[in-house]
């Protein structure tokens, strides 16, 4: 098994057992201490559960090298894992949004401290989680652990609210200020929308990335100079390159002095190649094609 593939299993097993023991506190504590933004949490990381199954289930796909059936490789498998994961929280989102709005229109009851306590704990753990996922996933350039490090990102922001709803509720109740007492049904609804926002940033870069977008200005611009300090390329004619899950593909199109040889052209080509890779590592195929240049003493003859 790849470092890659081993590393980007051991982040998902620990999301898988960290989430089903959150799960499990977050829900059974949430029901029995009247906090449906507690137990909202809770059926996110239930959520979560899922997510990083899926994950699992997909990483070995994901580096498998290219064959016939796949010549430019399984990469994007990541990137639907990745679009899986978003729809997921969309649908999340749209159940404690209900959940949350109809809790307005029952008695309300007063959380307990217990509620609070658990959901300070999550947000601790998953930022712990979320920043040592996002670390691991950037080294490995892996979407599929870049999901999960955003799913735990999720976790906090809705552990936060959960927490500050459940504050507002106990307090309420102390003082007497009714207002407050909906404080944790609106966490709940604040939690939905952090949620949200995330599955909507997951779902737009997968399906850009699907779509086959172009990667970002910035990088395809660094590429044109790199390409640009070879001297026999007379003009770059056209450039374009795609993410494919965690390697980058690039198609380029340079124009060299028509009484160049084949393996003059042929050279160039490999040193360009080389000269890319050897600094973005995350590419892993350049296709060059070559057109002929001729000058305009040239083509008025």
């Amino acid at each position: 098994m790849g470092t890659r593939e081993s590393i980007a299993k051991k982040i998902a097993w620990i999301s898988v057992w960290s989430n089903i023991l959150l799960t499990i506190g977050k829900m059974v504590i949430g029901w029995l201490s009247h906090s449906d933004a507690v137990f909202a949490d809770g059926i996110h990381s239930a959520a979560d559960v899922f997510a990083s199954v899926i994950v699992l289930l997909v990483i070995k796909i994901a580096n498998k090298p290219a064959d016939k059936e796949h010549p430019y490789g399984h990469g994007k498998a990541e990137v639907i894992v990745s679009g899986i994961v978003g729809i997921l929280l969309f649908l999340v989102a749209i159940y404690i949004v209900y959940e949350g709005i109809a809790g307005f229109f029952h008695p309300i009851e007063t959380p307990n401290m217990l509620a609070m306590w658990i959901a300070i704990f999550s947000f601790v753990f998953k930022d712990f989680l979320y920043r040592s996922s996002m670390k691991v996933a950037k080294a490995n350039n892996s979407k599929a652990i870049e999901a999960i490090a955003l799913d735990h990102k999720a976790d906090i922001v809705a552990s936060f609210a959960a927490a500050a709803g459940v504050l507002l509720s106990i307090l309420g109740d102390k003082l007497g200020l009714d207002i407050l007492l909906y404080g944790d049904k609106v966490a709940s609804i604040f939690v939905a929308i952090l949620i949200f926002k995330i599955s909507k940033e997951m779902l737009s870069e997968a399906f850009n990335i699907l779509l086959e977008r172009n990667i970002d200005v910035e990088t395809l611009q660094d590429f044109v100079s790199i390409i640009s300090e070879f001297h026999d390329v007379r003009r770059i004619d056209k450039i374009r390159a795609r993410d494919h899950g965690h390697y980058i593909l690039v198609d380029l199109r340079i124009s060299i002095d028509h009484d160049k040889t084949i393996k003059e052209g042929h050279d160039l080509s490999h040193e360009i190649k080389h000269s890319l890779m050897s600094k973005y590592d995350n590419i892993q195929e350049v296709l060059i094609h070559l057109n002929p240049y001729y000058s305009q003493e040239e083509k008025q003859d």
